[in-house]
């Protein structure tokens, strides 16, 4: 009691003591299992068998040349890059496109088409998994990476929409009402004004569909079932044997799967907040 009277002391500020033991204790909780990963990716599997948790006595490096290798990270990174650029592109296309459409061009039955995108969204893909890999299939798209990417771009397509939307309505209307006095049209508003005013949007929607594309792991195993087309998640497959799974190796391809991620996210960290939160225009 003594304690919280001298953190609560009337008079007095609050002491930030409690929030720094917070903040602590959140960090330890999220970087605790990345540790251990990275511990573990530098162990003999014998020794982390006997302990799997603390930190390595020898450091075996080899382990990351024999992931690399046995994992065939040459070829699943390939497909992985080509399944985010793709995925990417066609989402920041289709979603810039129709979330300029309802937010700017009072497109009749946009409140109706929002909705039925949120109903969508909130339907998990296992429903339509099934009839969508007979279809699929009937197509010759599935072992396909362009295939693959469809059903990505039409996952990921209602969240870029909700979230350029809300952001394209914030922005003041002047500069593109001065480019139609100047004689430009939808298209020539769209790319020329709407799009240089809206990039933290567009870049935060590219983040996490890059994201949500690089670590799928269910439409890949389900659409994509030859070795040449793995991804760098589906080639965990390569790291388990009938009886057992090689752990050293699992978590070295764990480690190498996460360090692009967090490259990526922490260079363009300040950019993805600012287009989360912001708005409108400054200034």
């Amino acid at each position: 009691m003594g304690f919280l009277r001298r953190l609560f002391k009337p008079g007095r500020e609050m002491s930030l003591a409690p929030n720094y033991i917070l903040l602590i204790l959140l960090v330890a909780f999220a970087l605790g299992p990345l540790l251990v990963v990275l511990f573990n990716s530098v162990k003999a599997p014998a020794s982390i068998g006997r302990n799997p948790l603390g930190f390595p006595t020898e450091f075996v490096w080899e382990n990351y040349p024999r992931a690399w290798q046995i994992g065939n990270f040459a070829t699943t990174t390939r497909n992985s890059l080509i399944l985010v650029v793709g995925s990417v592109a066609g989402v920041l296309s289709l979603g810039g496109m129709a979330a300029y459409s309802i937010a700017r061009l009072n497109l009749p039955g946009g409140g109706a088409l929002m909705l039925y995108f949120l109903v969508g969204s909130s339907l998990p893909v296992q429903l339509f998994l099934v009839p969508l890999f007979f279809l699929w299939r009937q197509l010759g798209l599935v072992n396909n990476l362009f295939g693959l990417i469809i059903i990505y771009i039409a996952v990921n397509s209602p969240f870029a929409i909700f979230l350029l939307r809300s952001y394209l309505v914030g922005l003041p209307p002047d500069f593109e009402d001065a480019a139609r006095v100047d004689g430009a049209n939808e298209w020539q508003v769209f790319t020329r004004v709407i799009l240089p005013l809206s990039w933290p949007a567009f870049l935060t929607v590219g983040l996490v569909v890059s994201l949500s594309v690089w670590n799928e792991f269910l439409l890949a195993t389900v659409f994509l079932t030859e070795q040449r087309l793995f991804t760098v998640v589906t080639s965990y497959y390569n790291f388990t044997s009938r009886f057992s799974r090689d752990w050293a190796l699992t978590s070295a391809a764990a480690v190498m799967m996460i360090v692009p991620i967090l490259v990526v996210f922490l260079s363009l960290q300040r950019r993805f907040i600012a287009g989360l939160t912001q708005g409108g225009v400054k200034g």
